[in-house]
């Protein structure tokens, strides 16, 4: 089995370390990690200016550019060869709900499953690394388990895992979630540079809005590690009907056709 592994934190992060050392026990493993955190990056690919890789003296390969870019490089050339999986992580903190959308840790695991490849992200509830010994191990376990059933190197699946920051037979078992949703973000905070300039920083992710029986919150709050399988496709398939019944009507429409 060989697996390529990237992140969101930096090929330094400890989270990264103890993925690497967990699953280098299992398969043939590459790190190809971002230079610098990369945290909310989402799916952004470098695409105005040269990316560069460098070979760090613990042996991974690290890019200036964003978790996307790394896996990008990594299939296109850098690797040689196909992998088998593709995983990120273990992130520094939860990604669940909206937090999805935004994260780089899933934006390299997505990028490796748009090549068609299996991938998971991998993340922890909490900030702080706190056990994450366990964490690693439960990620291993994972992937054996996986590869036991036939399902690596086969049709491409995306899975958005989070575990929780207790010691290993603490972390209740898996649940499979659908995403949850937070309320908006915290507001906006302004400050003033040296120089007078007014400087802007994005707030803190809102709490949690829908976070019962069935979503990601809800597990990961009762101790278990979550799971949920996510698709790319963004299409609103059940207004498809409403919206084609809207656009039919105003191509119909006497008014439309004037202003044509």
């Amino acid at each position: 089995m060989k697996i390529l592994i990237s992140n969101d934190d930096g090929y330094r992060a400890e989270g990264l370390v103890a993925l690497y050392e967990a699953l280098k026990t299992v398969a043939e493993v590459e790190v190809v990690a971002p230079e610098h955190n990369n945290s909310a990056k989402s799916n952004a690919l470098t695409v105005n200016s040269p990316l560069y890789v460098h070979r760090a003296d613990n042996g991974f390969r690290f890019v200036n550019g964003t978790p996307a870019d790394c896996v990008h490089i990594a299939l296109t050339g850098l690797l040689g060869y196909r992998p088998d999986l593709v995983v990120s992580g273990i992130n520094n903190g939860a990604n669940m709900g909206d937090d999805t959308l935004y994260s780089g840790t899933v934006g390299a695991a997505m990028e490796g499953y748009l090549f068609g490849i299996p991938a998971i992200a991998f993340s922890q509830t909490e900030k702080g690394w706190k056990h994450l010994d366990a964490a690693a191990q439960k990620a291993r376990e994972m992937v054996l388990q996986l590869q036991s059933q036939a399902m690596i190197a086969q049709q491409p699946w995306l899975l958005n895992v989070n575990i929780p920051n207790v010691e290993f037979d603490r972390i209740l078992p898996v649940k499979l979630c659908r995403l949850g949703r937070r309320h908006a973000a915290e507001k906006v905070i302004t400050q003033v540079s040296p120089r007078g300039e007014t400087m802007y920083w994005i707030g803190s992710a809102g709490e949690a809005l829908d976070d019962g029986e069935g979503t990601d919150f809800h597990a990961a709050r009762q101790g278990h590690m979550t799971v949920t399988p996510l698709k790319v496709d963004l299409t609103d398939h059940d207004s498809l009907g409403a919206w084609g019944h809207s656009f039919a009507n105003r191509v119909q429409s006497p008014h439309a056709m004037g202003n044509s």
